[in-house]
């Protein structure tokens, strides 16, 4: 064999094993509420957050291309509500990830039999009957990948405190959000999909979501850090207080419910083990 000929066969070896890994792209569209639309919005943190959960998955996985399709304040209920109108396109992969706002509106859970009989828009079980069958409809092949509501303490909003609410510590309109996040394991265990499981399995926990809420001692006037569970029972009044959650009070998330980075970092990496798959 020639110089020639042994150069061409070893390029000829290189092509095919560069070849052999390079990976087809991959199209994601990630549907969502605030979490999911912050990924392109790091000005709705107050530049609090600079990557969301996306990026950080295509950072690891660059054959993929995320549509993002996270609209702040919306519930599995709007999201059906909206389902035809939301221009979501074929994909080869699909994520949901809602259920928070659901528990805080105080929208009725339902059961699993809401979704196996899709009873409609009633309820959260029958919402996601409504947005799953559309997105197969779009592309029976597709991946679906459910993603659990996160565990929250107490919510400020840092551009109108008056906008607040309590934790998943307890209960509203008498139901957990950790029943929230049971329904969504429910839905995905009947239909065999993917579940990330963030209220679980994430270690982001009621201890840990911020390292502090600091208000004004009862007693004192004066103003105290109060790290979990400390601050619950401790008053905030939203016209004279100043924000709960300064910098240094950011751990997982940077206002009691919203991932920080560190926090996109893990849901990022939970994601990555799943669709690294595909």
């Amino acid at each position: 064999m020639t110089m020639t000929m042994r150069k061409l066969l070893l390029l000829a070896v290189l092509i095919v094993g560069i070849t052999s890994f390079t990976h087809k792209p991959i199209t994601w569209v990630a549907i969502g509420d605030s979490i999911t639309w912050l990924n392109d919005h790091p000005e709705g943190s107050g530049n609090r957050t600079t990557k969301g959960y996306m990026t950080r998955v295509t950072d690891k996985l660059p054959y993929i291309q995320y549509i993002n399709q996270g609209y702040s304040g919306w519930t599995s209920g709007k999201i059906a509500d909206s389902i035809e109108k939301l221009k979501l396109i074929k994909a080869d992969v699909y994520s949901v990830f809602l259920g928070t706002n659901d528990w805080w509106q105080g929208r009725p859970l339902g059961t699993l039999t809401d979704y196996q009989q899709n009873t409609g828009n009633k309820t959260v079980f029958g919402s996601y009957r409504i947005i799953i069958d559309k997105l197969r409809s779009l592309n029976p092949d597709a991946k679906i990948i459910l993603i659990t509501p996160m565990q929250r303490v107490d919510f400020v909003y840092f551009g109108y405190f008056k906008n607040n609410a309590w934790g998943s510590y307890k209960d509203k309109n008498g139901q957990l959000l950790s029943q929230f996040a049971d329904a969504v394991n429910a839905i995905a265990a009947y239909e065999h999909l993917p579940v990330v499981d963030l209220y679980n399995k994430s270690g982001m926990t009621l201890k840990n979501l911020v390292h502090f809420k600091r208000l004004k001692d009862p007693q004192t006037g004066i103003y105290k850090n109060y790290p979990y569970p400390d601050f619950i029972n401790v008053p905030f009044n939203p016209e004279t207080d100043e924000y709960p959650y300064p910098v240094e009070a950011i751990d997982m998330t940077y206002d009691g419910l919203h991932p920080s980075d560190k926090g996109f970092d893990i849901i990022g990496r939970m994601l990555v083990k799943v669709m690294k798959k595909y």
